[in-house]
């Protein structure tokens, strides 16, 4: 099986959701974890800090700058992601479509190179 990143993407300046909203989104990503794992697909997964507390390191010659805050200012961050394995990207698809639904936030699918 084939490994693919589901990405996360949250909108810059959003602020937090309603509470009970949230809770609910934490709960059907709680409930896609589980189903991940009892099909063996899952791999790993975490949200992510505020992009505020990133740190970019640019080489620069023999050196490197560093930099606080996000790589690239922009409406959208990423806010979260999922390592699975499937069998094919529509298998893929398929996983991040029911992230779709439970966050209600744009999702990115992506395979990783090098395998078959």
């Amino acid at each position: 099986m084939r490994q693919y990143l589901i990405s996360i993407h949250h909108p810059a300046g959003a602020g937090m959701p309603d509470p009970e909203f949230l809770a609910g989104v934490m709960r059907d990503l709680g409930q896609i974890r589980r189903e991940l794992e009892d099909s063996g697909c899952w791999v790993f997964g975490q949200g992510l800090h505020d992009p505020s507390t990133a740190t970019v390191l640019r080489p620069k010659g023999d050196d490197v700058l560093v930099t606080d805050g996000p790589f690239a200012e922009g409406k959208e961050y990423l806010g979260g992601i999922t390592i699975l394995r499937a069998p094919d990207l529509d298998a893929a698809l398929e996983w991040g479509r029911r992230y779709a639904l439970a966050t209600t936030l744009p999702i990115e699918v992506r395979p990783f190179q090098g395998e078959a």
